[in-house]
């Protein structure tokens, strides 16, 4: 044990400490793997960002296979991990869509450009480069 009954203080130093810190990433080069350190922790207070984050640094993360129960609006629409609340209710009562605590949003929700690069990667190579050159030529037009 690391003290006796009734006293607090320690008798030594710790018996082993590590040299170089964890690293998530250093046998585990998988695409799910960059994509979890990549990922912006958005929606929630502080308190759950740390909580994500400590997670995400020491391999914790565990992503969703498919969406969970929103707890407000009862609909399978939260694919974040460990939220309670899908986007649109955490937004309209501005609340933490983890915790579901009314703390403020460290970092708000980005809808456009997020579902814009999510379609545009889900599209296959011809259909992609097909919506470019549209794009491009309607720009040219005007």
């Amino acid at each position: 044990m690391s003290s006796q009954k009734g006293n607090v203080t320690r008798s030594r130093p710790q018996r082993h400490q590590n040299t170089f810190s964890f690293k998530n990433d250093k046998f585990d080069k998988s695409v799910q793997t960059k994509k979890i350190n990549a990922k912006l922790h958005d929606g929630v207070c502080q308190r759950c960002k740390e909580v994500l984050e400590w997670r995400v640094k020491y391999s914790k993360y565990k992503p969703l296979s498919k969406p969970k129960k929103c707890v407000k609006c009862l609909q399978k629409t939260v694919k974040d991990s460990y939220h309670i609340m899908c986007r649109p209710c955490a937004c309209e009562l501005e609340v933490c869509a983890k915790c579901g605590k009314k703390e403020d949003v460290v970092i708000p929700f980005n809808k456009e450009p997020e579902k814009t690069e999510n379609v545009e990667n889900n599209l296959r190579s011809s259909h992609r480069r097909s919506c470019r050159r549209n794009e491009y030529y309607e720009e040219e037009s005007q």
